[in-house]
């Protein structure tokens, strides 16, 4: 591009904001997200996701003119578009494009001759050429690949890590030309440190990050039915990995719940596409039926054992430590604890969640259920160690229990001489 390159990022979320204030360090940028309350929270310089730093955000804001709006007509002065928004899943596990339909129409109302658009959103391939695209062109009355140009750059952010930030993970970029897919990768390599790959086409750049969620998803499975395998046969899964993993290309994945917007989702676009060719994928679909009833199969462990030990179950009181999808981060999507939960109420317990990260409003608006942030006092029957937060480390669990109690680790979090079970 010719001319001084502006960009707008639209979508403030785990992978739109970092970005964002990524970019803003090189670029005149701007984020755009339909949430006002959202960015007026950012630009009073607080990212609640916790995903960019009060410091890091207010620097972006005062010294390098970086803002966020909710209003299109702030961004009509931009040329390089990136779509940043959610790539979720409905119900029936079938993919929800609303939020790229919608993204793809802001777009339109603002793209100019000569500008691009880079979508970063997880998608099966061909959704960036076959379905976004469309609706860009039908909103502007542009012409693709003639008045306006696109790319695809599979977002990589991890939630929650402090190591792996955006800049220091590389990146996958493409073009729908030769010559825009050298712009996009130039405009990329410029801020990310640990450098850019291109790929040949936008289609290779969509299917390679599918695919990446996909196969740790399929590995997750293997040892999550291993260790159903050795809990029957008595054997110590975490004992077993550790001697496998003496093996230098032995991979090293734990058992656990799938959940999040990334691992626990992408796979079901990945076979949806697949059906839309003829194939039913078998491996994808059965890690996802593996992984997907894994808060089924803790609760009934924990029902088990408590049954073993004489405690009443009926009207017994469980307490579950952790709610988010991951450790360390407030992000409650696609959690697959409330998997647990749901379970073990069938049971009429009385459960008590404490996560110390995640927001108590956004956990009932989203699941109708009640936690706190705060660690509850009281005996229980029970506790279960759903998420490997750093407040857990060292906490003294039995404290918070009756004599006669199950302690059920899934995430391997507890000293392994108070746990009763685990993964």
């Amino acid at each position: 591009m010719e001319k001084e390159i502006k960009i707008c990022v639209i979508g403030l979320g785990y992978v739109g904001l970092p970005l964002a204030r990524l970019f803003s360090t090189k670029y005149k940028t701007v984020g755009f997200d339909m949430n006002a309350k959202r960015c007026e929270a950012l630009m009073a310089g607080h990212d609640a996701t916790l995903e960019v730093s009060d410091e890091l955000l207010q620097d972006a804001i005062n010294n390098h003119g970086f803002r966020c709006t909710a209003d299109i007509e702030e961004i009509r002065d931009s040329n390089f578009y990136v779509v940043a928004v959610p790539t979720p899943v409905d119900k029936d596990n079938k993919p929800d494009l609303t939020p790229l339909y919608g993204a793809s129409t802001t777009v339109g109302k603002v793209i100019g001759k000569g500008d691009i658009v880079v979508y970063e959103s997880t998608v099966y391939p061909g959704v960036t050429e076959d379905e976004c695209i469309p609706v860009v062109e039908k909103v502007s009355g542009l012409k693709f690949n003639e008045d306006f140009f696109a790319g695809y750059s599979p977002e990589r952010i991890n939630p929650g890590d402090k190591l792996h930030t955006v800049e220091k993970i590389k990146k996958v970029t493409s073009g729908s030309t030769p010559e825009i897919g050298k712009i996009v990768n130039e405009v990329y390599s410029s801020v990310i440190t640990a450098g850019t790959h291109l790929a040949p086409t936008m289609k290779v750049a969509e299917a390679a990050k599918v695919i990446e969620n996909s196969q740790r998803d399929i590995n997750i499975a293997f040892v999550n039915e291993l260790s159903k395998i050795f809990n029957l046969m008595g054997i110590d899964t975490q004992a077993v990995l550790e001697a496998a993993g003496t093996k230098w290309n032995f991979l090293p994945f734990r058992p656990g719940l799938v959940g999040g917007h990334c691992i626990g989702v992408d796979p079901y676009y990945l076979a949806q596409c697949a059906q839309r060719f003829g194939y039913n994928p078998e491996i994808i679909l059965a890690g996802r039926r593996m992984n997907d009833g894994m808060g089924e199969y803790v609760a009934s462990q924990v029902i088990k054992l408590m049954l073993k030990k004489g405690i009443q179950v009926l009207n017994s009181n469980i307490l579950i430590l952790g709610f988010t999808f991951k450790e360390n981060c407030p992000d409650v999507r696609n959690t697959k604890v409330i998997d647990i939960y749901r379970a073990l109420k069938e049971y009429n317990l009385n459960i008590t969640v404490y996560d110390p990260w995640a927001n108590p409003a956004v956990a009932k608006h989203e699941y109708g259920i009640d936690i706190t942030n705060e660690l509850p006092k009281g005996k229980y029957n029970a506790a279960i160690a759903a998420v490997a937060h750093k407040e857990f480390e060292g906490l003294d669990v039995a404290s918070l229990l009756n004599d006669n109690h199950v302690i059920y680790d899934v995430k391997w979090t507890l000293n392994p001489e108070i746990v009763d079970g685990k993964l």
